[in-house]
């Protein structure tokens, strides 16, 4: 008999290819794989065929499940003797809900482990050429979510200290709260010139990016809609000279593969490196 266990995974920012080898490893070996909106379907390719898939996924207001329930599903399921593989968006205890999750684990008496993920707000500044510190700008770097718990009392984010105290932040979940929070920055004492990167599908073949300052940002990024980070600091300016993925060949450029399944995945692969996106359609069967 296995032992039941729940890994919470972090999938990464999006690129299925800056999974960890120990993300990967649960999502081959895993009896039941319980995933959300930002994980790219792709690495579901790498599942058992007799896999059980579980969308749970949470778009903006629209819940598939309830976390309450999803806490209740990875207990029912782990406690079916199964391995469980709770797999997330970016990093599991930045933002992701994992904490909640490992908790009710540990009250149910359910083996947990984490497997940390590569988060957003150091990946998707890194693939629109922005680094989060540079020794020119800055060393400090903070993480703050742009959209917090609607039921606390009141906010814990104390924007006097964060609108001086740090070089760069990078706000998750903000474009919806994006005129408030330029309004607190510049309201406790960051300048409005200060520039502002706006990142939406942060690594994948996606990727749109925005910049202007805090005085310009609200009306540039008026168009770009969630999932997008929001980056603040002299760090955006070094975007021109660092900009390595979006400036590749084909990015921006949607194309379909029609080659047998055997031969797509190397051409797709090939066509994904010079930054297309691949549509697989085969419709050729070699025999």
């Amino acid at each position: 008999m296995k032992n039941k266990i729940v890994y919470l995974v972090g999938s990464g920012p999006g690129d299925p290819g800056l999974i960890t080898v120990k993300g990967l490893e649960c999502i081959k070996k895993a009896d039941v794989i319980v995933y959300d909106y930002l994980v790219n379907s792709v690495l579901l390719r790498n599942a058992r065929k007799d896999v059980e898939l579980i969308y749970v996924g949470k778009k903006g207001n629209q819940h598939t499940m309830e976390q309450d329930d999803i806490n209740q599903l990875l207990v029912d399921k782990a406690n079916e003797n199964k391995i469980v593989t709770r797999l997330k968006g970016g990093d599991p205890y930045v933002f992701g809900r994992g904490g909640e999750e490992a908790i009710v684990l540990r009250e149910n008496n359910i083996l947990f482990e984490v497997v940390p993920g590569i988060t957003a707000a150091i990946a998707s500044p890194n693939y629109a050429g922005i680094p989060v510190t540079h020794r020119t700008c800055t060393s400090t770097f903070g993480l703050i979510t742009g959209h917090e718990d609607p039921t606390k009392d009141q906010s814990d984010v104390d924007w006097e200290k964060l609108s001086t105290g740090l070089g760069t932040l990078t706000f998750y979940m903000g474009i919806k709260n994006l005129p408030n929070i330029v309004n607190q920055l510049v309201k406790h004492g960051r300048s409005a010139d200060t520039p502002v990167a706006v990142i939406r599908w942060g690594t994948t073949t996606h990727q749109e990016t925005v910049t202007g300052t805090l005085s310009t940002i609200v009306e540039i990024a008026k168009d770009i809609k969630p999932p997008a980070i929001t980056i603040v600091g002299e760090v955006v300016n070094l975007r021109d000279q660092l900009n390595w993925f979006e400036s590749r060949p084909l990015f921006g450029k949607t194309i379909i593969v029609t080659r047998s399944r055997d031969q797509a995945s190397i051409f797709s692969d090939q066509l994904i490196e010079l930054g297309a996106n691949v549509l697989e359609y085969p419709t050729i069967n070699i025999t």
